[in-house]
């Protein structure tokens, strides 16, 4: 039986930064990644109900309900100080809902939208919901016409993306680091199921975009002679035509050791973007303002 419910960080109606067009996009909260420079940290961990962020809630918002912290919104100021300083990286502003009340709210926005964006989080740490939304969207005459993308870490198991693949019309996934140390470093977690899962989609024709990711002094994208990798390159071009976007790593929403990393310069991503135009890659993307 496909699960009816996740734990949803947050639904944002209108987005045209979450794939084409105009989308909503729905946030789910954890993620299996724990990547220094994330950019949605409050997004990582899941409630354990500590308590710890109860009392420093200056609003009134949090309250301890038998032994579990429940937020009322109407109170909450947005001040995010419970974010800032729990100790799993969560938030407990986050909500369970049902794919009912999920398809509710998308019904309300649907003749504006283009198409429907799960992200995190990592979205794929509860497929099972992933996998009941898109197939009731896709089973619904009003909108079935939305196109249903995912916005993934590439972590998923093969077996995972072969549930997901029928009611899935597109994946955007990021590559952090090329090889595998530098993958680790930016990520905790080794590069092979990412390679696998980008591997998978590409040949179903279900890889939407391929984004990397540019730290400086930490990247390995680009050789000793600023080049393109040799390596990457050959990797690249096995996935056939792909769609490839660049993001330089900017301080927003960072916290912890990441924030004494240098931020990446337009000029840095233009030489990155140039590399892959050199190499025959011409659906090349850079950030409209860094």
């Amino acid at each position: 039986m496909l699960a009816r419910t996740a734990i949803v960080s947050r639904i944002l109606p209108f987005s045209c930064v979450d794939g084409p067009g105009n989308r909503l996009v729905i946030f789910l909260q954890g993620c299996n990644f724990r990547c220094p420079g994330c950019h949605n940290p409050h997004t990582i961990g899941r409630c354990d109900h500590c308590g710890d962020c109860v009392p420093a809630c200056p609003s009134g918002a949090l309250r301890l309900d038998e032994g579990k912290v429940s937020w009322q919104a109407d109170l909450c100021s947005q001040c995010d100080r419970c974010t800032d300083l729990c100790p799993c990286q969560a938030s407990p502003k986050t909500r369970v809902m049902s794919v009912a009340e999920v398809l509710a709210q998308l019904r309300r926005y649907a003749s504006l939208l283009t198409g429907v964006t799960v992200s995190g989080g990592e979205a794929s740490t509860q497929l099972p919901f992933v996998v009941a939304l898109f197939t009731l969207i896709k089973a619904d005459p009003e909108l079935a016409r939305l196109d249903c993308l995912l916005d993934s870490n590439g972590s998923l198991a093969p077996a995972g993306w072969q549930r997901l693949l029928p009611v899935l019309d597109g994946a955007m996934l990021d590559l952090k680091g090329w090889r595998d140390g530098v993958h680790r470093a930016l990520t905790g977690y080794d590069r092979e199921r990412v390679i696998a899962s980008l591997k998978l989609l590409a040949r179903c024709g279900k890889l939407a975009e391929l984004r990397l990711l540019h730290v400086p002094g930490r990247s390995d994208f680009l050789d000793g002679e600023g080049g393109l990798d040799a390596g990457l390159c050959a990797f690249l071009q096995s996935l056939g035509p792909v769609s490839i976007r660049l993001n330089g790593f900017r301080h927003h929403g960072v916290r912890g050791e990441a924030l004494d990393w240098q931020e990446a310069s337009r000029e840095e991503l233009e030489r990155l973007a140039k590399a892959l135009i050199d190499k025959g890659f011409v659906a090349v993307s850079l950030p409209a303002l860094i």
